[in-house]
């Protein structure tokens, strides 16, 4: 054990090394937290029992271990597993010689010490809980570590900038995650294809489900760590849509969604979604002498089922782009979000003096498709097109419509275009829009052809016999 009073060092460069060659604290001068004895019966362990190294894998990794030399065995032992190679002690000790790495561990000697040390590989993956809460504390001090050299350090930079650092850093601690480093083809092919293949024999989730078949058909859902942006002109339905995409995925799929409205109250959100749901029409929500008793029964029902649904709606004012990563990060740590609906872009503010607009949006844009990547879910970010589409004769949008921005475009991994051809003409296919996949990153492009009840917000599929012109 180390003494709680060591010598304290005013500078770090002053701290003696590590006799062990480990590190130290440079703020506390203390050993940070590890266990030896249990890192030594988790390599025990897998060098008695295969199944032992398929458990033990899966709860841990090499940056886990606190010794550099349990890190080398560690990472000999998964070499032969992932080549379905036999692994014990002497083909350990074989591999460590080829890579020049079985002296720096201590020798044959030392892995045989390992076997010895448990008696049995079935407590492996209790001693690995061990050895992955003592590498959760040393993140805790890594991360406190960073945040206050960020503090220090910050001198000129935004504030904000620093906090959502600090919050970034936080997040990943918490979360278990490592900063990924590069990586062979041949394990990432093979990740690959077995995704293929559970995909394929029904063993593997698909993206979230936006509610519409024909969508789904050939996006596979939203898909994680992307941005996808729902576009059109005012009044248009980009709302509607968004909303059916959250409505979708919290009530009829059960995944936990995020809605921040900085366009519509909460309240105006939820009659959206009650009508939608119930096929009340939204006037009759916003008069109470429509709402008959056959309709009171049809909320109750509605409501009952309502509780416990994982759909939160947040209309804060003047949202910043720090406050939605904050609460997108928190969701994700209590409730497992899976869905994020921002409504809508050019709304958002960043509180920072900016050269132009254009600049701050296209800062937008590239800051949500990154918390996409980060958080590994869809963020779905509404936007406002420019008055192009009616300058054209026909009104359709294009992407070159995506107003103050062309990184919109450049960042979304697909792109919705909402077009109601009776609104510029009221006898132009009434009750029908064309939503168009005008950027599909990782598929084709395409235009479906949905119903709009815009009494009851919402979109519907279209009949399986449908004809353009006429539903």
């Amino acid at each position: 054990m180390v003494s709680e009073n060591s010598t304290d060092y005013t500078h770090p460069e002053q701290r003696p090394p590590r006799e062990d060659g480990g590190s130290r604290d440079v703020i506390f001068d203390r050993v940070p937290p590890h266990d030896d004895d249990a890192e030594m019966a988790v390599l025990g362990g897998m060098l008695m029992s295969k199944d032992a190294i398929g458990e033990v894998s899966q709860m841990i990794d090499v940056a886990d271990f606190y010794q550099p030399k349990h890190q080398t065995i560690y990472e000999a032992i998964i070499t032969l597993f992932s080549a379905s190679q036999p692994v014990d002690a002497v083909l350990v000790a074989n591999e460590l010689l080829k890579s020049g790495d079985l002296d720096k561990i201590g020798g044959t000697d030392y892995l045989h010490s390992l076997v010895a040390s448990v008696p049995t590989a079935a407590n492996a993956t209790y001693y690995a809980e061990i050895v992955h809460q003592r590498a959760i504390l040393r993140n805790v001090i890594a991360a406190g570590t960073k945040i206050a050299q960020l503090g220090y350090s910050a001198e000129g930079s935004q504030a904000e900038d620093i906090v959502n650092m600090a919050q970034a850093e936080v997040y990943e601690m918490s979360s278990g995650k490592v900063r990924q480093d590069y990586e062979a083809i041949g394990p990432v092919v093979h990740d690959t294809l077995e995704q293929l293949d559970k995909l394929q024999n029904g063993y593997a989730e698909r993206g979230v489900p936006t509610g519409f078949k024909s969508i789904d058909d050939v996006t596979q859902g939203l898909q994680p760590g992307q941005m996808v942006v729902v576009a059109g002109r005012p009044a248009m339905g980009k709302s509607t849509l968004g909303i059916d995409f959250a409505r979708a995925a919290a009530l009829h799929n059960n995944l936990t969604t995020v809605v921040f409205s900085l366009e519509m109250s909460k309240t105006e959100l939820a009659q959206r979604i009650i009508s939608a749901e119930t096929d009340i029409p939204l006037v009759a929500l916003r008069r109470a002498d429509d709402i008959t008793p056959e309709r009171w029964n049809t909320l109750n029902t509605f409501w009952s089922k309502l509780q416990e649904a994982p759909l939160f709606l947040d209309d804060s004012p003047n949202m910043s782009l720090m406050e939605i990563r904050a609460k997108c990060r928190r969701l994700k740590q209590t409730n497992d979000l899976k869905l994020v609906v921002i409504d809508y872009l050019q709304l958002m503010t960043s509180g920072k003096r900016v050269e132009s607009r254009q600049q701050e949006v296209s800062d937008f844009s590239r800051a949500l498709k990154l918390l996409a990547k980060e958080l590994e879910v869809p963020v779905v970010a509404l936007s406002q097109l420019n008055r192009g589409p009616e300058m054209r004769n026909d009104k359709k949008p294009m992407l070159s419509d995506l107003r103050e921005s062309g990184s919109i475009e450049q960042d979304a991994d697909a792109v919705f275009l909402v077009h109601r051809p009776d609104f510029y003409d009221k006898e132009d296919r009434p009750g029908e829009a064309d939503i168009i996949l005008a950027k599909h990153r990782n598929g084709p492009t395409d235009t479906f052809q949905l119903a709009f009840l815009g009494e009851k917000s919402k979109f519907k599929d279209m009949p399986q016999d449908y004809q353009q012109g006429g539903v």
